[in-house]
């Protein structure tokens, strides 16, 4: 694989000042708002800024028609959702994700909000955290703020709060977990974490590494530059963002935890 490119499977092009271009534009979908629903339309959506000086904002999901018991609206669980990509691709209103949400929300049914973080490398880890942070603040106020954002204050259930990620979404959600573990949510209770392939590592090679080496979407040599991109500089593979079984303290949080993964864990 030594004339393999990763930059060119990943179709980025690498700049000088550090950033990187993405030569692939993906489809997106715009939110539906707050106006008339459309015929058999079962989910809405609204983007709120959450930090206007990091250029972050998020997607909130819920069903068009909320449920009720005994004529009162019912309380939804609140899944907080951080999408795949890699670090370096990918926004909250992109089609795969938009739709993920928007049938998260319908089935379970659940208010769903969906974090557009900061991208690496223009933005290297712990960024990322740091965002994610910002968003479960953001929910934390809105849960005692009587002028908070509608969707949220009159619906969520509180004590229902879901972290979900995928791939390095996941990560972000084991870093977020274990940043709060000292610190006062309430009126958030943190039910549980869902990390869905969650993308971690380590300097030495795993089985699964090495079994997939050639791996038609995720070689090798793609791996090592997405941590490279990702990681801050000076750093390496065996650092707590990539790998953080090397430090075991606090890692384990909930009795419910839920990972799944392509090969399994291995």
């Amino acid at each position: 694989m030594s004339k393999f490119d990763p930059y060119e499977h990943l179709k980025i092009l690498n700049n000088e000042d550090g950033t990187i271009t993405r030569l692939v534009q993906f489809p997106q979908k715009p939110a539906t708002g707050d106006g008339e629903l459309l015929p058999g339309q079962t989910v809405v959506s609204k983007d709120v800024t959450l930090d206007a000086t990091k250029n972050t904002w998020i997607r909130i999901f819920r069903p068009a028609k909320i449920p009720s018991n005994d004529s009162k609206i019912a309380r939804l669980p609140l899944v907080i959702y951080f999408h795949a990509g890699g670090w370096i691709l990918f926004n909250v209103n992109d089609m795969m994700n938009h739709d993920a949400m928007n049938k998260l929300s319908e089935e379970i049914p659940a208010i769903a909000v969906s974090v557009n973080f900061r991208l690496a490398p223009e933005t290297r880890l712990p960024g990322q955290y740091e965002d994610a942070m910002d968003a479960l603040n953001w929910v934390k106020k809105q849960a005692t703020d009587p002028n908070g954002e509608p969707w949220i204050t009159q619906y969520a259930d509180f004590s229902r709060v879901f972290l979900y990620g995928t791939s390095c979404g996941a990560n972000i959600v084991l870093n977020t977990a274990l940043r709060v573990l000292d610190q006062d949510l309430s009126p958030l209770t943190i039910g549980g974490i869902i990390l869905n392939q969650p993308f971690f590592g380590g300097k030495k090679r795993t089985k699964s590494e090495l079994k997939m080496a050639a791996d038609m979407f995720f070689p090798l040599p793609v791996i090592d530059l997405l941590w490279e991109l990702a990681l801050p500089k000076g750093t390496d593979r065996d650092h707590r963002f990539c790998n953080p079984l090397g430090d075991e303290q606090g890692l384990w949080l909930k009795p419910d935890l839920m990972m799944w993964g392509f090969m399994g864990l291995k």
